[in-house]
């Protein structure tokens, strides 16, 4: 019913299919930027004094004094890591051990083994069961702006009130 040609296609049949991107696209393609985020990371012999900063994720299982800053990128304490220092991050993990204020763009996470000791500030802030944590959390920045007007708390209150003191009256104490 079909009989070849010389070239090899038979008659009536469609020319093989080209490429569309390879035969109308002239410019060279750029690779795409790899979905994978770089990370760093201070082994556990390393001790670093001074202040890190950075832009990309970072893994501490050595020991850092001084202050961490990582605009945007996520920050672990590894179980043996020993960080004495502020630390800044967008994701914040605590396995290990630090002394310090942490500030977490998106949340901050203290696992069970990750011991704390200082004032959180994060919009979510997660302490897994067993961790140990000492210090201030600060879940909405913008409440400080009530703690600039006590007074005005302690007038809807009314004043401080004895153990054996009732709402009506000093009744209760006297017995």
């Amino acid at each position: 019913m079909f009989e070849k040609n010389k070239g090899g296609n038979q008659r009536g049949a469609e020319p093989p299919e080209v490429d569309s991107a390879r035969r109308f696209d002239p410019a060279p393609v750029t690779p795409p930027e790899p979905t994978t985020r770089m990370t760093a990371m201070i082994g556990t012999t390393i001790r670093i004094k001074g202040e890190i900063s950075g832009e990309e994720n970072l893994i501490i299982e050595g020991k850092v004094e001084g202050s961490v800053s990582l605009r945007g990128k996520d920050l672990t304490v590894g179980q043996s890591g020993t960080v004495k220092a502020n630390v800044s991050a967008n994701v914040v993990k605590i396995d290990g051990e630090v002394k310090g204020d942490i500030t977490g763009e998106e949340k901050v996470i203290i696992s069970k083994t990750g011991r704390v000791q200082g004032n959180i500030v994060a919009p979510r802030v997660t302490l897994e069961d067993g961790a140990k944590f000492k210090g201030s959390i600060d879940m909405d920045p913008s409440e400080r702006v009530v703690e600039s007007k006590p007074s005005s708390l302690k007038s809807a209150v009314g004043p401080p009130k004895s153990i054996g003191e009732k709402e009506h009256g000093a009744a209760g104490a006297a017995k």
